[in-house]
């Protein structure tokens, strides 16, 4: 089978108008143009209900588009899906499993299922698979008695069993607790430095935040914004922090000086910083006594560049 190539600018996933529009009239993907640099840890960012899984469905050749184009790996999807599928690995909407059969026993039963896998070298791969997700303990137990976390991490396991040039991950730490969610990440990050593309759809911007290169923001099925996640925050003044042990005194010079959204902790104040020189925002802090013991920006976030794009929020938490 040829291995296809990136094909557009070097894009893995590149979507031209694309559009879903389901029975009834609902839109739920509206004329989306986006790109997905090869070798990026790319997020696909926006509430639930906002068009991911939609999206991701058609890029995946799952559902056809009501209008518009979708390239995956260069070949034009749903069309080239037999060309496509096998360089790519995919968890959407949960892992589909055998519930009487063994964590283990549901992985050889995928890999046995992939016409390019070599038999001869199935067990050492889904042992491996395992392991990165660290299911080896749980491997003989049956999927039926897994908790939704163990289901996504086998999920994972199944969409790893082959080296894949794309890896599609959709909302990849749901049902993880904080521990589980911090390994999900160091593997994006592994496999990433490996050379695999990973396109990962989250609600958290959090988890954006903190393992991807580059970043899409959808809302009500239209895309907002994208671009590399240094890029984003660039474009936004980070938070203005004051240390200090005269919180109350700095919290009300600050918005004497036009700061705005002034939050006082047990001995720091921030806020979003006024528009003039930061120099004299600071020596009025001096001037009125304020004992200033660190004053500096903190780098904006990808939460914050988002605020500052819709003028809203949504789950944050990692």
């Amino acid at each position: 089978m040829d291995e296809p190539s990136e094909g557009e600018g070097d894009a893995v996933i590149a979507t031209r108008a694309l559009t879903k529009r389901y029975r009834g009239g609902q839109l739920a993907v509206d004329g989306l143009d986006l790109t997905v640099p090869a070798g990026s840890v790319f997020g696909f960012l926006g509430p639930n209900g906002s068009g991911k899984t939609t999206t991701i469905r058609m890029l995946m050749g799952l559902i056809e588009p009501t209008s518009g184009t979708a390239a995956v790996l260069g070949r034009p999807m749903p069309g080239a899906a037999r060309a496509v599928v096998p360089w790519v690995g995919a968890l959407i909407e949960g892992p589909a499993l055998y519930g009487h059969l063994s964590g283990r026993d549901n992985l050889l039963r995928y890999d046995a299922a992939d016409p390019t896998a070599d038999p001869r070298t199935r067990r050492e791969r889904v042992a491996s698979a395992l392991d990165r997700v660290g299911l080896t303990a749980a491997a003989t137990k049956k999927a039926k008695a897994y908790s939704l976390g163990m289901k996504q991490r086998l999920g994972l396991a199944a969409a790893l069993l082959q080296p894949r040039r794309l890896l599609v991950l959709d909302e990849p730490t749901n049902g993880l607790d904080p521990q589980g969610m911090r390994e999900i990440r160091t593997l994006v990050r592994e496999l990433a430095s490996d050379g695999t593309t990973v396109f990962l759809s989250s609600h958290l911007l959090d988890e954006i935040d903190q393992v991807c290169t580059h970043a899409a923001v959808m809302a009500q099925g239209r895309l907002i914004v994208q671009g590399s996640v240094a890029d984003l925050a660039a474009g936004v003044r980070g938070r203005l922090v004051v240390t200090t042990p005269d919180t109350t005194d700095a919290a009300r010079v600050l918005k004497e000086q036009g700061a705005a959204d002034v939050v006082t902790a047990e001995d720091r104040v921030t806020a979003q910083p006024p528009g003039h020189d930061l120099a004299e925002v600071n020596a009025a802090l001096v001037a009125a006594g304020v004992r200033v013991r660190g004053f500096g920006l903190e780098r904006a976030s990808l939460e914050d560049a988002f605020v500052a794009l819709t003028g809203e929020g949504f789950d944050v938490a990692g």
